[in-house]
């Protein structure tokens, strides 16, 4: 039974989990925002703490397999080194539960922001939809959005 259960825990099925468990929270963003459910369950800690355990799962897995936790300092010495590290399957799943936590958490902190200063949701859908695909990009129009709407810059809030 637990091998059964360990192995269905692959990277691969982890990755495709990954991907549809997401979207339903991306969902309530998008559509009900001010909901409830979306308060408790998307804008909340909840999704993050979900994607950390998911995220200690695989480097539980990486330090079983003998992985040398010093060889990821080495993405910082150069393009090649990155591309290298991305060629394991784990480090290439650490960093995409980073994409989809920080992702996640940007969109449900527009989310918030534009509910705190009343900007219409219509203004915060695209930038909404492009923070789920790409991330900083979605940050910045959103940002710029901002800034027609409030009048004013606000650049540590």
């Amino acid at each position: 039974m637990i091998e059964q259960i360990y192995t269905f825990f692959s990277i691969d099925m982890i990755y495709i989990w990954l991907n549809f468990a997401v979207l339903p929270f991306w969902l309530m963003l998008i559509f009900f925002p001010q909901t409830q459910i979306c308060k408790i369950f998307v804008t909340s800690i909840f999704p993050l703490m979900l994607l950390a355990i998911i995220d200690l799962y695989i480097i539980f897995e990486f330090f079983k397999n003998g992985f040398n936790f010093l060889d990821i300092f080495n993405l910082y010495t150069g393009i090649d080194e990155l591309i290298n590290l991305y060629s394991d399957k784990y480090f290439t799943i650490i960093f995409w539960i980073h994409f989809l936590a920080i992702n996640l958490f940007c969109g449900s902190w527009i989310v918030r922001d534009y509910m705190r200063i009343n900007m219409p949701r219509f203004l915060a859908f695209v930038p909404i939809l492009l923070t789920y695909f790409i991330g900083p990009v979605g940050l910045l129009i959103y940002w710029f959005f901002r800034i027609f709407f409030s009048k004013k810059i606000d650049l540590y809030d």
